[in-house]
């Protein structure tokens, strides 16, 4: 396999503002050191202003460093990050390679195209600090690098073979899956959905060049395949399996791990009710399971620091916030929300199917994305957690609110970063990282 050069879909806005620091080409337009704005014209046409005056119209725009332009790079302003997540916010960034604009449902997108191995260069920065340890970082190098060439070769499969439906619906209500867009205007967006890359000034540390040089073109492969390795922030314990949470597919490698290098270490079942409670409602031990503040600061990048309680967590929604929430995201009107009952739970105590149960009518919801969606502005952390209602003295009937008891951050599928993270730290190499996480799998480099 020669090395990819892959396209990242950064962000898209009705206008993007950016500025060239170097020389950069469009044909036989020359630009060089300036600041510039792209809208759209037309429909779906980008029109290009640069402070010089220079006009470019075009359907597409590629700006390229002009003779290899190593030093050359290009910032992009506002960018949204943490798109929909509880973080949200916007931050100026820069990027190198190729700036790509066109018109993408009416607005105008920006993607970056560079070589693969230079874009995981910020994406393992970018996802976790980059000083962590070179063994966490080499880990993730690997993970990383094996979901996006299994990602591009599935969009390639996808043309020809059986597409899952994404929303299934029944009398009872639907189960609807998000996983990677498939976008058909690049490879691969910048933001959480797919995988966290904030540009070429993330990755600025020994360990992260250390990281690529020594796995360069190493993919986790099983059964003659490129494993689709998933990762998440923590798993809470035990991570859950893949078709709980995606498409109706078992993937062995993506099966339940319980986060613990202790031999013998209990395997709870976790589909069962009772044994969820139990499990969520302690606290079990766990590589993921730390509150020690210097490894997180050294782990977590600064506004993930800004989340602590991600191993246990609680979160309050009153009567009338979540049937506000639920009337919104559903189009449905339940009247009073009288129970939240988890119908069916995943290997990790993630709830796969809820039921909400009305005074007016019910519905049962999954999978999990899904009803973090729903019980949150935003998105509830995980979807693994325990129903308290809380009823005042005058009526036993109605909770005037309900307590969320979670355990985890994210979909906990695969790699859990923040137990990666202190495996690394132990001195555990990325081999036996990987091993942990990935049952079965086996490294091979591909180039």
């Amino acid at each position: 396999m020669k090395k990819p050069v892959i396209e990242v879909g950064i962000f898209s806005a009705d206008c993007i503002s950016f500025k060239l620091n170097g020389r950069f080409s469009s044909g036989t337009n020359h630009l060089c050191n300036m600041k510039g704005e792209a809208c759209t014209a037309d429909g779906d046409a980008v029109l290009l202003r640069t402070e010089g005056e220079q006009r470019i119209c075009e359907k597409v725009i590629l700006l390229e460093p002009e003779d290899g332009g190593e030093d050359a790079f290009f910032e992009l302003f506002d960018v949204v990050i943490g798109l929909e997540f509880h973080w949200e916010r916007k931050r100026n960034m820069s990027f190198k390679g190729k700036l790509k604009l066109m018109v993408c449902d009416g607005r105008i997108m920006a993607v970056n195209v560079l070589p693969l191995e230079e874009y995981l260069l910020s994406v393992i920065a970018s996802e976790m600090s980059a000083s962590s340890s070179v063994e966490f970082l080499k880990a993730h190098a690997v993970i990383s690098r094996s979901w996006l060439l299994a990602q591009m070769e599935k969009s390639r499969a996808l043309r020809s073979a059986v597409v899952y439906e994404t929303v299934i619906r029944s009398d009872e209500g639907y189960m609807r899956w998000y996983d990677r867009e498939e976008h058909k205007m690049f490879d691969v967006c910048a933001d959480d959905h797919c995988q966290r890359y904030h540009g070429f000034a993330q990755a600025t540390s020994i360990q992260v060049a250390e990281a690529m040089r020594v796995t360069a073109g190493e993919v986790l492969m099983h059964d003659g395949k490129i494993c689709d390795a998933r990762f998440s922030k923590c798993c809470g314990g035990i991570t859950e399996a893949f078709e709980n949470v995606w498409e109706p597919v078992v993937h062995p490698y993506l099966s339940m791990v319980v986060d613990s290098l202790e031999q013998n270490a209990p395997s709870p079942d976790l589909t069962s009710e009772e044994e969820a409670k139990r499990w969520i409602m302690s606290e079990p031990a766990a590589c993921c399971n730390t509150d020690n503040l210097v490894e997180l600061s050294q782990v977590l990048t600064g506004y993930d620091f800004e989340t602590r309680d991600f191993f246990r967590w609680t979160a309050t929604l009153q009567q009338d916030e979540v049937q506000r929430l639920l009337s919104a995201k559903t189009g449905m009107d339940f009247g009073e929300i009288l129970d939240l009952v988890p119908v069916e739970r995943g290997v990790s105590g993630r709830i796969v199917r809820l039921k909400i149960v009305g005074s007016r009518q019910c519905l049962t919801v999954g999978k999990e994305l899904e009803i973090r969606k729903l019980l949150s502005s935003s998105h509830l952390y995980s979807s693994a957690f325990v129903v308290e209602k809380v009823f005042d003295g005058a009526n036993i009937r109605t909770p005037t609110s309900f307590i969320l008891h979670g355990a985890g951050w994210g979909h906990g599928v695969g790699l859990c970063q923040i137990g990666a993270a202190m495996m690394g730290a132990r001195g555990y190499s990325y081999r036996e990282i990987l091993n942990h996480y990935f049952p079965g799998a086996i490294l091979y480099k591909v180039y």
